[in-house]
């Protein structure tokens, strides 16, 4: 059998960096056609030389002159800039994986689609932002939509999907983050090095802030719309602080299927890279012994006001869940920065989502041009917070 032909978009970020960890192991398997990265000339030139890349591609095209100095008379072609990403995208790999951070990834992801290849989506704002248009993309290209979210993944390993109707409900379960405990009043002086010591996973700044406001279980709660036949009524979301079980199917007989796995985003890489067969992992194995107990609560809307956001905005729809998405970056970035409280998060968040209501997009462009106006009136509203 002939190789696999991937292109990794991303491929410096920890994604990227596993997905390349797995295809190491198994470089008879797949022969890597591009990879690409933001400002990382050094990380991705080694990776380019290493797996023997045809194209690299570097985000910013102030760039291309060390990117072509690094891969001098190594024959891998050197690009630059977002056509080029784009590109890179469109080259026709049988797998990509889409796992560019942010809006920057929208356009990459949609050329992935349209492709008809099978495609690996780590992109949350992909389907946040745009889910519609890039569910309708999938469709008409034939292409397949692999999540890579542990969570996602979970579902798409568990869910019938030739008997949907066979499906109650599908149940996200959520670490409760490193404030799973506290009480409302201590949770108003959370700093930021406190909002990104993750129990469980090692993971960014950012997405371990949402992780702590419960936003991220937002937004996968829409994701998991537009990725699964069932309506938004049927996903609910299980607080269980071991991360262990990363998602659970009920089925109309009343069984429940779940799928566990230690916390290594490895896990979920393997299997997409793999399907629709199955990989060998270096990850460590699961010992439920040593475990011993699983724990579940409810969430406490009341001190995590995000997820009723969310539910608000995927409830709304057309704009609704972009505004979201981009008014959260917005408020955790602040946050970040000591400029609001950890409470106020949410709070920007709601004021945006009042305050913005344009039509629904009908195309990418549209898409980011709400994301753009939507972080404007959020940049406002942490502005008078914060005066």
């Amino acid at each position: 059998m002939s190789p696999r032909t991937i292109t990794i978009l991303g491929a410096t970020g920890s994604v990227g960096r596993s997905t390349l960890d797995l295809v190491g192991r198994n470089r008879d398997r797949y022969e890597v056609v591009a990879l690409t990265a933001h400002k990382d000339v050094a990380g991705l030139a080694a990776l380019a030389r290493d797996f023997g890349a045809r194209v690299a591609v570097i985000g910013d095209p102030a760039l291309l002159g060390a990117l072509e100095d690094a891969l001098a008379r190594t024959g891998i072609e050197a690009a630059a800039g977002e056509a080029a990403i784009e590109a890179a995208a469109a080259s026709g790999a049988e797998w990509t994986m889409a796992a560019i951070v942010g809006t920057a990834g929208l356009k990459p992801v949609m050329r992935a689609l349209e492709g008809g290849g099978t495609v690996a989506l780590a992109n949350k704002e992909a389907l946040v932002s745009a889910g519609a248009l890039m569910t309708e993309a999938a469709r008409a290209s034939g292409a397949t939509l692999l999540p890579v979210d542990s969570e996602h993944n979970a579902v798409f390993q568990c869910f019938d999907r030739a008997r949907p109707e066979s499906v109650r409900r599908i149940i996200l379960t959520a670490s409760g983050g490193p404030f799973r405990t506290w009480p409302l009043e201590r949770m108003r002086a959370a700093n930021a090095a406190q909002a990104v010591a993750h129990p469980n996973w090692s993971m960014g700044a950012k997405i371990s802030v949402d992780c702590a406001t419960l936003m991220n279980k937002g937004l996968e709660l829409i994701e998991a719309f537009h990725l699964f036949p069932v309506g938004a009524d049927a996903i609910e979301i299980v607080v269980h602080p071991q991360s262990v079980i990363h998602s659970l199917i009920e089925y109309v007989d009343g069984s429940v299927l779940a799928q566990l796995g230690p916390a290594d985003m490895r896990v979920p890489i393997a299997y997409t890279l793999a399907w629709p067969e199955r990989m060998e992992t270096p990850c460590e194995r699961l010992d439920l012994v040593a475990i011993a107990s699983l724990d579940f609560e409810a969430p406490d809307l009341v001190r995590f006001p995000a997820l009723g956001l969310a539910r608000q905005a995927l409830s709304q729809g057309g704009a609704k869940p972009a505004i979201l998405n981009a008014a959260n970056e917005i408020a955790v970035a602040s946050f970040l920065e000591s400029r609001v409280a950890f409470l106020d998060i949410a709070s920007v968040v709601g004021a945006v989502l009042d305050r913005y209501d344009p039509p629904a997009p009908a195309s990418i462009d549209a898409v980011l041009e709400i994301d753009r106006e939507a972080r404007r009136v959020a940049a406002e509203v942490t502005g008078k917070i914060r005066n």
